[in-house]
């Protein structure tokens, strides 16, 4: 029979249809790998060599020697080319709301950058080492530092769109950051549920999950000293993944820069057996962070979201909000957590 489960943190429902279950091996789609890309692609503007394709380079981790705007380096973070919001002229701090009718506006302004991952169009970080994802996640880091102290910036998210069913518009490995003057709605509920939640019980939601994953075991898929990587109970699409610090931090600000490669390990691993196990499956991540304005909150715990795009939502599930998910959460957890990356 089909269950209904709730989300501890979000209060957000799913139904668990375990009657359009599905073999692991059924969600592996046929494509073909970003190994058998050319390393170089020489129309690709994020691609070594073709530094002059992308506005001025903001941050990049280079072999010694070597320049801004030119060959040499690791990762590298442009501002976005196409972006989808824009800096203001003068301080954005306190850009005034105004009225169109009956409706709310502001004008848009904003932060949107890319981190180039790789030099190497045909890697993507299930693909990569763990030194090279470390280096990923310190730009993240970096970057998410510097705009967090500016007062203009309410919220700072860090995503990654990987493959055309999740957004994505060029195949070289590459992740974003778009920082807002606002915090939108569904940000603010899964603030507010976290809230209410150590209002009632004095505890983070999100530490009472981890204990009771490491006390169930079953849906976690691995650990570390640092982080956890696990199966929601009630995730929302197939082979959903929550990877958390274990000690307690409400913002990435709070990631301490000896963590980073504890961080990178557990990353690493995970992309890696998705791309192994589900033949390079399409996915969007997230890092969810407490907003700039409710710094250091007690309640709230900073942690990635990794969304494959394996099933496609239909009318009910945009009607209701209801996702419907056709993997039983502990044997995704299980699945994964057996298969070996050679």
């Amino acid at each position: 029979m089909p269950e209904l489960r709730q989300n501890l943190a979000t209060k957000e429902w799913v139904i668990i249809s375990t009657e359009r279950a599905k073999r692991p091996e059924e969600f592996a789609k046929k494509k073909e790998s970003p190994l058998a890309l050319p390393a170089y692609d020489p129309t690709c503007p994020f691609c070594e060599g073709n530094e002059s394709q992308t506005p001025e380079e903001i941050l990049g981790y280079r072999k010694e020697g070597t320049k801004a705007g030119q060959k040499g380096w690791q990762v590298r973070v442009v501002p976005n080319k196409f972006p989808a919001l824009v800096p203001s002229a003068t301080s954005v701090v306190g850009v005034q709301r105004s009225k169109s009718g009956i409706y709310l506006r502001m004008d848009g302004v904003g932060k949107h950058e890319v981190i180039i991952e790789n030099p190497y169009h045909s890697k993507t970080l299930g693909t990569m080492s763990v030194a090279e994802v470390e280096k990923v996640i310190r730009a993240y880091h970096e970057r998410y530092l510097v705009l967090d102290w500016d007062p203009a910036y309410r919220l700072i998210i860090i995503f990654r769109n990987q493959g055309s069913l999740a957004g994505a518009s060029l195949l070289h490995p590459h992740s974003q950051l778009v920082a807002t003057a606002i915090v939108p709605s569904h940000v603010r509920n899964r603030i507010y549920e976290a809230q209410r939640y150590y209002d009632e019980l004095g505890r983070c939601v999100f530490c009472d999950m981890i204990k009771n994953e490491i006390e169930e075991k079953e849906r976690i898929i691995l650990q570390n000293e640092k982080f956890i990587a696990f199966v929601p109970y009630a995730a929302s699409v197939p082979y959903e993944i929550w990877i958390l610090p274990k000690r307690h931090e409400a913002s990435l600000a709070d990631l301490q820069p000896d963590d980073v490669n504890n961080l990178a390990q557990v990353l690493q691993k995970i992309l890696a057996k998705l791309y192994r196990s589900l033949n390079n499956p399409d996915y969007n991540y997230c890092i969810n962070s407490l907003p700039h304005y409710s710094y250091s909150g007690p309640y709230y715990h900073w942690h990635i979201q990794i969304l494959p795009r394996l099933t496609t939502r239909a009318g009910f599930e945009i009607g209701s909000g209801i996702n419907i998910n056709v993997a039983l959460p502990e044997e995704s957890a299980k699945f994964l957590r057996e298969f070996v990356v050679k």
